[in-house]
């Protein structure tokens, strides 16, 4: 299955998909190189923010492992409900990306050799 990658850079977001199996065993944290994703991106560099699985639940930093962690939330991460006092039990999926991996968020580090703008603006043309 393919991963939906989201390149972010000063509020501009670049998707892209790709079916890389470099990607699998990365956790959230680490960096890789943006021609391993596509031509576009050579010369970039990326650091992985976030990623989501098949049904939504966000991998979170901390976590080992692919695998499902239930974790006791307060306000943040994984949790929205602003209720004074709090606690919700919560399922998060672990840092390493994984098969199951649908979405991965990262962000630019170093820009390559293509300008940033000139990729937003080609998929801005194309939809």
């Amino acid at each position: 299955m393919a991963f939906k990658i989201n390149v972010s850079s000063k509020g501009k977001t670049y998707k892209l998909e790709s079916e890389n199996e470099v990607l699998i065993g990365k956790k959230i944290g680490e960096t890789l190189e943006g021609s391993d994703l596509s031509e576009d991106l050579k010369g970039y560099t990326l650091e992985i923010t976030g990623t989501s699985d098949i049904s939504g639940i966000p991998g979170k930093k901390g976590l080992e492992g692919a695998t499902y962690h239930r974790k006791l939330l307060t306000l943040g991460f994984g949790m929205k409900d602003r209720r004074k006092g709090m606690r919700l039990k919560k399922t998060l999926r672990g840092e390493e990306i994984s098969p199951k991996t649908i979405q991965i968020n990262t962000i630019v580090k170093k820009e390559g050799s293509k300008k940033f703008s000139e990729l937003t603006k080609k998929e801005e043309k194309a939809e």
